[in-house]
């Protein structure tokens, strides 16, 4: 469905850019929204669109949205702007300022995702937002991301149309050019900030916009168009490696985890090269995480699949942990909460106990199984430290804690981590994992049965 609405849009650079041709691919869905989100910076991109949506469809449904990232002494006077010429068209405007921290991507990435949260958490069930990027700014992020090295995803630009939160994310001037949008918006007379920092050559895409671009466009006037072929193509290729990852992901006996995932290794090392790396490319995607790039599947090749089986090697990248333990390839969120073993809590057990960590341990009420307490007695919490023991329900004698979580099976990361529920100082039960005899509720009695809720590690 993407690709058709990539192919019609194309057909559309043909005609006059006018609101009936610029909606025409999705007006049933814009008709069906709940109500429509316009980003609107100020500048010639996003006044024109407003414009169009405004002659197109119900202004009662429309909804301008101006994030002020202050990061010029002018940000104030443009938010002004843009709420004026939504109160000359009736569009209902909402603004946002955000601060603007740089990580390791830089400014400019740090101001995009201030952006996009704002966006999605305003996107309600079947809304749509409408983006105002336009085809040189399609050639001018494939540009970037060929100058970063990029790989078939990144060649396929910025989609026409994506998942964002609950909602839509839709960019219908994606196959016109900029010059196309100023003769269309002076045709109708509008008026639009101009950002002096997009004359500031210190930031990479103003540097491709104003020194590679027009030297391009001397030597080949049509290169947007010829950008965004490429970009379909490269969208093409993508969602066929996707595909193909997901098969191969199937035969890997995939298997859910405590905090993500993990396919079985042996398998996994009978494909070809190639067909490894896609499917190490593509795993955490097809999951929601971050895709690895070129650098971490290396290292997840060297350092993981070619690890011992009773080694603990670990590759840590973004918000994800991948891991090896017997014979499986784990794929996990990565920490988010401090640990300290030294910690302890007093739990009544009657409602959800929530750990320094992030993880919890909840409770439900059972019959015939699950931990028994005497009434009105809680349970003291706490990590291991070495030396504790426990005869698991079903077990003929104790055994030190350390070897049972070893024949347990459970994942070595696990081991220090898992919360230990004592009454006094007896140990009755490890996390989620085992009940020590004695405690276990019979046949006929109430039970209370513990999980360890892990959202990361």
């Amino acid at each position: 469905m993407k690709t058709i609405r990539k192919t019609q849009a194309i057909t559309l650079t043909r005609q006059r850019l006018t609101a009936a041709n610029l909606f025409a691919a999705w007006r049933q869905q814009l008709d069906r929204a709940p109500h429509i989100l316009v980003a609107l910076s100020g500048g010639l991109d996003s006044t024109l669109l407003l414009h169009l949506v405004a002659e197109a469809l119900p202004v009662g449904k429309i909804r301008a949205i101006h994030i002020n990232h202050g990061l010029s002494p002018r940000a104030d006077a443009w938010q002004a702007q843009a709420e004026a010429y939504c109160r000359s068209l009736g569009v209902a405007f909402y603004s946002e300022t955000v601060e603007v921290v740089a990580d390791g991507e830089g400014i400019e990435a740090a101001a995009r995702s201030a952006r996009y949260d704002v966006f999605e958490r305003l996107l309600e069930k079947d809304a749509v937002l409408l983006l105002g990027h336009h085809g040189d700014d399609q050639a001018e992020t494939l540009l970037y991301r060929l100058m970063r090295g990029s790989g078939t995803k990144g060649l396929a630009g910025m989609p026409a149309e994506r998942v964002l939160g609950l909602g839509r994310l839709i960019r219908p001037l994606l196959p016109w050019s900029k010059s196309e949008l100023q003769h269309c918006a002076l045709q109708r007379q509008l008026s639009w900030i101009e950002d002096d920092s997009n004359a500031d050559n210190r930031f990479d895409r103003n540097y491709l916009r104003n020194q590679v671009v027009p030297v391009i466009a001397q030597r080949w006037p049509d290169y947007a168009q010829s950008f965004g072929r490429t970009a379909t193509h490269a969208a093409e290729a993508e969602q066929l490696a996707e595909a193909l990852a997901k098969q191969d992901l199937a035969q890997l006996k995939p298997r859910v985890e405590r905090a993500g995932w993990s396919i079985a290794i042996e398998p996994l090392l009978s494909a070809t090269s190639l067909r490894q790396r896609n499917v190490l490319r593509h795993w955490s995607a097809t999951l929601g995480l971050p895709m690895p790039n070129g650098q971490i599947i290396d290292e997840i090749n060297d350092s993981l699949l070619s690890a011992r089986d009773d080694g603990e090697p670990l590759v840590a990248w973004q918000s994800i942990q991948w891991r090896r333990f017997r014979g499986r390839l784990y794929l996990l969120r990565a920490e988010s909460g401090e640990f300290d073993n030294t910690q302890s809590w007093q739990w009544s057990v009657e409602h959800s106990l929530t750990l320094s960590d992030g993880s919890s341990l909840e409770v439900q009420e059972v019959a015939g199984e699950g931990l028994v307490l005497p009434s009105d007695h809680g349970l003291t919490v706490r990590y291991r430290q070495g030396g504790e023991r426990c005869r698991p329900v079903g077990r003929n004698h104790s055994n030190s804690l350390k070897k049972l979580l070893q024949e347990f099976a459970l994942e070595p990361w696990w081991r220090d981590r898992m919360p230990l529920l004592f009454m006094g100082e007896t140990l009755v039960a490890v996390g989620d994992c085992w009940i020590c005899d004695g405690w276990q509720a019979g046949p006929q009695q109430q039970g209370k049965k513990i999980r360890w809720q892990v959202n990361s590690l």
